[in-house]
């Protein structure tokens, strides 16, 4: 049965993939053998539709038929995360006040709770879970960043950079926490403390691109192109470093060269989203139709699922339907304009 779903299921229209899902979950709920199928048969439908509500509904109801007995964590998530996009607040809470008294290690679970509070503008509620969180996951950097904004956001800049240096006394020589330090100090103003900071961070992470490719644009522009062949001479394999000297020939107007650099950077690693969404910027502003179309279909291909940027718009509970294709123009307009670095 499962097979001859498979066989159709791309031909059908968006009525008949529904009633499709329903026959599948109603058929397949209990033995081991067809739940198997009945995921693959899911799997295949989100490749299909991987934005669509009723598939997303389908998948949790038929992992909660086999999920007795069993670690039911990724069905908690499904459902948290299904309740969180549809703006059922209420019922998400519940599901994570239960979901984190059984899986207080899972960190996700903490940090799912302290954004739906900060999304309701509950920063004390937030704060908390983001407390427990960095107690019971010491491990998970996310965490410790999240706490870290929320105190900076929230005009405690004092706690938000106690909080990071306890992130880094558990977790030495990670180049996101010395990161956030940094920036931390440069939003705030303060840009030779922020200096210093980034020196004892290369110090620690000597060959990290993230500090590097900042390390870059933190110098007087005069001083840039030194520290960029310092980076490249450090990490000449990582995208971060590759992206931030595309960046650089871009701020100087050296159009060519700053087109085969962001190449390079998109072809090292076609998962960084940021990547290509400077890419589609810069031809939006120097390049021609079919070139911008051609960046805009080669990201499509790629698919990417990573770069800060990238997630802040693509993890977003109000964009979870949109597609690649959404995603890159969004991502590209709010990018930091290349004369102002």
């Amino acid at each position: 049965m499962a097979s001859d779903y498979r066989s159709v299921l791309f031909l059908l229209n968006r009525e008949s993939l529904e009633s499709l899902l329903q026959n599948a979950v109603k058929h397949c709920p209990k033995a081991e053998g067809e739940i198997y199928d009945a995921r693959s048969i899911l799997a295949l439908a989100f490749q299909a539709n991987p934005n669509s509500e009723e598939i997303w509904l389908a998948a949790v109801k038929l992992e909660k038929s086999f999920s007795r007995g069993q670690d039911s964590t990724p069905v908690m998530m499904k459902s948290i995360k299904l309740e969180w996009v549809l703006r059922n607040l209420s019922e998400a809470e519940k599901l994570l006040d239960e979901a984190v008294q059984k899986y207080p290690d899972f960190a996700k679970l903490w940090m799912m709770m302290g954004q739906i509070h900060q999304e309701q503008n509950h920063i004390d509620s937030a704060r908390e879970a983001y407390k427990q969180g960095t107690k019971k996951c010491t491990r998970s950097i996310p965490i410790w960043l999240l706490l870290a904004r929320l105190e900076e956001n929230a005009g405690q800049t004092t706690k938000a950079r106690s909080v990071l240096e306890q992130a880094r006394q558990r977790n030495p020589k990670c180049p996101e926490l010395w990161l956030e330090a940094v920036r931390i100090e440069t939003r705030g103003g303060r840009k030779d403390f922020a200096r210093t900071l980034m020196a004892k961070a290369m110090q620690e992470c000597p060959t990290s691109g993230i500090l590097w490719a900042e390390a870059i644009f933190m110098e007087s522009r005069p001083q840039r192109k030194t520290k960029s062949v310092d980076a490249l001479k450090r990490c000449e394999h990582d995208c971060h470093v590759l992206l931030a000297v595309a960046r650089l020939f871009w701020s100087e107007r050296k159009i060519n060269k700053s087109r085969e650099w962001f190449n390079r950077a998109v072809k090292l690693d076609p998962d960084l989203g940021d990547s290509w969404a400077y890419f589609y910027k810069f031809e939006l502003q120097h390049g021609t139709e079919a070139q911008q179309e051609s960046i805009m279909q080669r990201c499509v291909m790629a698919e990417p699922h990573h770069g800060e940027n990238w997630c802040a718009v693509s993890k977003a509970t109000p964009n979870w339907r949109l597609r690649t294709k959404d995603i890159l123009p969004i991502v590209a307009k709010f990018l930091k304009p290349v004369e102002k670095e």
